[in-house]
């Protein structure tokens, strides 16, 4: 079954998840791609596999069958790995409930979905930071501040936090998806959960995502809410951007 290569730690979460009156927003990284060697970028060019067409297709169908929920909204970073993962998510999503879902998946061209794109401020500073170190240390390095021509990591994460609640659903039982990549769930993680260092075993499998959803009316003044890996954290986001200054 597709499904058995799905991470175990999405299984467990949706037993987590909020009543589904309370919309929620899942940011996953795209399904399983073909694989490339080194430790760095993956190339915007690498594809879904056979596999991992299936395991998006299979994983909304699931999805939606076992929350109650339907796709209101989905958002992508362009590489079309990502917008594969979402268009197939919700193709599966119609299998359970044709009529309610979205079919439009908004390409967020900002950079904010694409890796690094979202934390870099001068391309040309970072990038030989970024192939010296690979993609974990170099997500290390930005946790910690460390890396010219990046933003301050509270920053960064802050601007794809209020991406996702401008994507937020606003009905009830909805949820929202946004297709991204590894190195920009691992660094929002580890930035929410105020960790300085992560490792390999803490980076985000391939059709592993976050669930988020938020508590309040306005995104400053709201309490972020989140399942990671079978955890529940949850955080002031106006605490969260003071704790920057």
């Amino acid at each position: 079954m597709a499904l058995d290569l799905l991470p175990k730690s999405m299984l467990k979460a949706i037993d987590l998840l909020p009543d589904a009156k309370t919309p929620v927003t899942l940011f996953t990284r795209h399904s399983i791609r073909e694989m490339v060697s080194g430790q760095g970028l993956a190339g915007y060019d690498l594809q879904l596999t056979t596999q991992g067409r299936d395991l998006a297709q299979a994983w909304g169908s699931y999805l939606i069958d076992n929350t109650d929920r339907v796709i209101q909204h989905c958002i992508s970073s362009p590489i079309q790995r990502c917008v594969d993962t979402a268009a197939l998510m919700i193709q599966g999503a119609d299998y359970i409930s044709p009529e309610n879902n979205t079919h439009h998946i908004e390409i967020v061209e900002k950079g904010l979905l694409v890796e690094p794109g979202s934390f870099v401020l001068d391309i040309k500073q970072a990038a030989p930071y970024f192939r010296k170190q690979g993609a974990l240390g170099f997500i290390n390095s930005f946790v910690n501040n460390a890396l010219p021509g990046m933003k301050h990591p509270i920053n960064g994460v802050v601007d794809v936090l209020e991406l996702i609640y401008d994507t937020h659903p606003t009905n009830i039982n909805g949820i929202s998806l946004a297709v991204s990549h590894d190195t920009i769930l691992a660094a929002i993680i580890a930035v929410i959960s105020k960790r300085t260092h992560i490792d390999q075993t803490d980076w985000p499998e391939m059709m592993e995502g976050l669930f988020v959803w938020f508590e309040g009316d306005s995104f400053e003044d709201s309490q972020l809410k989140w399942i990671w890996r079978g955890q529940l954290g949850h955080l002031s986001i106006r605490e969260f951007q003071l704790s920057e200054r």
